[in-house]
Formats: C-alpha cells, structure tokens, sequence
C-alpha cells in the first residue's frame, strides 16, 4: 500500500498532499490554479519539469478535505513538528 504525505497548518486552514518520495526535495515548474469559484476554495496543482503532479496544495482545507486526513497529516502549526 502506498503511502502519502499530507501536512497540514491549522491556523493557515491549508493541507499539502506530496505525491513525491519522501526523502525527495522535488521543486514545482510549474503550478495550475484551479477556478476557486468551481471548487469553492482555492486548489493548486503542483507539476515537476516532466510535467507530473508532485502535490496539491488545498486552502480552505477543513472544508475540503476529510477530517480523518487532517487528523492524520503532519501538523506544520504546532511547535515542535
């Protein structure tokens, strides 16, 4: 089973899913705002210079995420994590 890592920041109500490896520092090339209108929020897709999806970063998180995710993400928001 694979796993992925998501972190999230409370206080910013913001979640990264990271679809790369998670000792790899892959940078974005390039990223693609979907329409916040559509989504209700705002959902950037994150690609690499070969052009794959590396992450999605999701703002407005609680509403769009599942909360059992967000429970179980790596919280950037509390001191020491």
């Amino acid at each position: 089973m694979a796993e992925v890592r998501v972190t999230y920041d409370k206080t910013a109500n913001a979640a990264y899913v990271y679809f790369t490896e998670p000792q790899a520092r892959v940078k974005s090339a390039h990223v693609y705002p979907c329409d916040p209108v559509d989504v209700d929020g705002m959902i950037n897709l994150d690609f690499d210079e070969q052009g794959r999806v590396i992450g999605i970063e999701v703002l407005a998180a609680s509403s769009k995420l599942p909360a059992y995710l967000l429970r179980s993400a790596e919280r950037l928001d509390i001191e020491g994590s």
